[in-house]
């Protein structure tokens, strides 16, 4: 599990990297990342709405699959950096190892991780 430290909390933190954060694109999730331009350790956030699907149970394995591939990937990455993941109906179809496999490759292809 990913320790609260580096999660995103509040409405405003999400709207803020809503509105000025920079929007990538993955098959299976969206990613908005705001670089902050502090050296504090970067906040991750998960939206994985309703309408992605009505079963919570499914919903749950997309945001524990994503939240594991940051975890994996924490001793490689900088800080100053809010990024918020977007699931994508695509997310139901893959299988949580693919799922982790993508987010880190996500991850690294939009630099924030140091290898």
């Amino acid at each position: 599990m990913l320790s609260t430290k580096y999660s995103l909390s509040g409405k405003e933190n999400f709207e803020r990297v809503g509105k000025d954060g920079k929007m990538f694109q993955s098959e299976s999730f969206g990613l908005s990342v705001l670089r902050r331009g502090d050296e504090n350790i970067s906040r991750f956030g998960f939206i994985v709405s309703n309408k992605i699907s009505g079963d919570a149970v499914q919903r749950n394995r997309i945001k524990r699959a994503l939240k594991a591939a940051v975890k994996y990937s924490l001793t490689e990455m900088g800080g100053g950096t809010d990024v918020v993941f977007l699931a994508k109906p695509s997310s139901l179809r893959k299988p949580t190892d693919l799922l982790i496999l993508e987010a880190k490759q996500a991850l690294r292809e939009v630099k924030l991780l140091k290898i």
